[in-house]
């Protein structure tokens, strides 16, 4: 399994797309290119910005994204570093680019040195519900992998992660982040869940029973 620094890379995809119109409640900034792990914004800032966006996004009060989007945008405020959503046909896209860049809301091309530095990052999980069966499939796999070499507790761990992993972000669990897994158990499991104090006992364990039964490193989280 890839630490939080290669999930990035894993995700993030080269463009040069400079024209689409904002979404998402942003400033209105538009995006250049896109390279992860350029320097300039420390990989756990990105992590962080992409977390709050998607809070953000699913904020049922308009109050809270608010205060998801201003607390994003003062930590990436600190690297000179800003933020907008581009939609397209592929899904919705974060992009993180260099404050320089912008002039009156619109990037502006001649500023635009080294499309290398811009960071992306998919915001969509699967669109097709056929892949998105084949990714539940495969974590309830896991669930019943771990069930049988763990047992109940650590399953019912496995099983809630799988719930957010297949309906959060519409991904096999030993593809989740270290910033996911922590929300998974900072934010999820306390909100959405229903374990028992045995299964919050062996929260960590389960997590990590999960990734051992899908034969990948657990990040560090």
């Amino acid at each position: 399994m890839p630490d939080s620094d290669d999930a990035h890379d894993e995700r993030a995809r080269r463009t040069t797309a400079m024209d689409d119109p904002p979404s998402d409640g942003d400033s209105g900034e538009d995006d250049a290119g896109v390279a992860a792990g350029t320097g300039e914004v420390p990989p756990a800032v990105v992590d962080e910005a992409e977390r709050l966006t998607r809070l953000a996004r699913e904020a049922v009060d308009d109050d809270a994204a608010a205060a998801y989007r201003a607390d994003r945008d003062e930590r990436l405020d600190a690297h000179a570093f800003t933020a907008r959503v581009r939609e397209d046909d592929t899904g919705e896209t974060l992009v993180l680019h260099p404050q320089e860049w912008v002039e009156d809301g619109t990037i502006r091309p001649e500023r635009v040195d080294d499309t290398d530095r811009a960071i992306e990052l998919s915001l969509s999980g699967t669109d097709s519900p056929d892949d998105w069966q084949a990714v539940d499939d495969h974590n309830r796999d896991l669930v019943d992998s771990v069930r049988d070499a763990h047992g109940d507790q650590h399953a019912a761990v496995v099983d809630v992660l799988a719930d957010f992993a297949s309906n959060h972000y519409a991904k096999p669990i030993e593809d989740l982040s270290a910033t996911e897994l922590r929300e998974f158990e900072g934010e999820y499991v306390t909100r959405n869940a229903w374990l028992d104090d045995d299964a919050l006992a062996v929260l960590e364990e389960g997590v990590r029973s999960a990734f051992d039964a899908a034969k990948e490193r657990v990040p560090d989280w």
